[in-house]
């Protein structure tokens, strides 16, 4: 508003300015390069107070305007240079949390695997165990065989014996008597003959 106000105030001035000073001499015309007093200090206060003006209502407004637009631009400098921080700090705390993350993914997959191996050796043991228990039963098994198989070859031996020795004799012996007498005879010879063929 002032502005507009002190450029009318000059507007006016130039205005009522003598008409003389701006006129060429009359008679022989004006030089080129003649010199009028009057008009030289009219433009010098002119200049200087346009001068004036432009210092009061241009220059300080257009040089706060620039002193604004700086400390705006710096502003924002140093906003950016504050959020390159931030934008680098939580890239140091990502890529941290990343290596955390691998390291906890290699420390998962290390103890599933030795987890693995135990679970492995237990049953690797436990079939041991097993297969030794089958081992063992198949043994008591066969030996309770064996000995059934030579109950049943005594038994058998004592009736062959008792048949042989019948018909060697031609007579018909006891069969209680003539069966405890080879049997005794057989406890006799069997153990003996029986653990060196074992």
């Amino acid at each position: 508003m002032r502005l507009r106000r002190d450029i009318a105030a000059v507007l006016v001035a130039l205005l009522t300015t003598p008409v003389p000073l701006f006129a060429a001499e009359e008679g022989g015309g004006a030089g080129l390069f003649s010199i009028n007093g009057g008009l030289m200090i009219w433009t010098i206060v002119l200049f200087l107070l346009l001068l004036g003006v432009l210092r009061k209502y241009a220059w300080g407004p257009i040089l706060a305007a620039l002193d604004a637009r700086e400390e705006g631009i710096q502003g924002a400098l140093d906003k950016a240079a504050n959020e390159r921080e931030e934008a680098q700090r939580l890239l140091a705390e990502h890529k941290a949390a990343l290596a955390d993350s691998r390291k906890e993914a290699q420390q998962i997959l290390a103890d599933a695997k030795a987890a693995g191996e135990q679970i492995r050796k237990d049953i690797e043991e436990k079939a041991r165990v097993e297969a030794q228990g089958m081992v063992e039963s198949a043994r008591k098994e066969i030996v309770r065989e064996r000995n059934e198989a030579l109950d049943s070859i005594r038994q058998e031996s004592v009736d062959l014996a008792l048949a042989a020795a019948s018909r060697l004799l031609q007579e018909r012996l006891d069969d209680d008597r003539d069966r405890t007498l080879v049997q005794n005879y057989l406890s006799g010879v069997g153990p003996a003959e029986t653990g060196a063929e074992a």
